[in-house]
């Protein structure tokens, strides 16, 4: 499944700079992921960092985005190659 960042964001500028996938960008008014880039980190950490980083837990799973550990290891491959 893709993350997707809640209006709750107060865009303190720490989810970005963590996301290996590049997938994290300034929306409009808030911070955004775009699914077709987030992994949820599988292929290059154990947990999502850009929720380890987050002070006011607003990342949460994009249930619009459902994907299996495979098919994340599978877009992780496709983004890295």
């Amino acid at each position: 499944m893709a993350l997707k960042i809640l209006d709750t964001c107060i865009n303190c500028d720490m989810c970005e700079p963590e996301c290996p996938n590049k997938a994290i960008f300034m929306g409009e008014e808030i911070y955004e992921i775009d699914p077709n880039r987030c992994t949820e980190c599988v292929g290059h950490y154990d947990n999502p960092t850009c929720i380890s980083v987050c002070p006011i837990r607003c990342i949460t799973v994009d249930p619009n985005h459902q994907e299996t550990l495979d098919q994340l290891a599978e877009k992780y491959v496709r983004l890295t190659s």
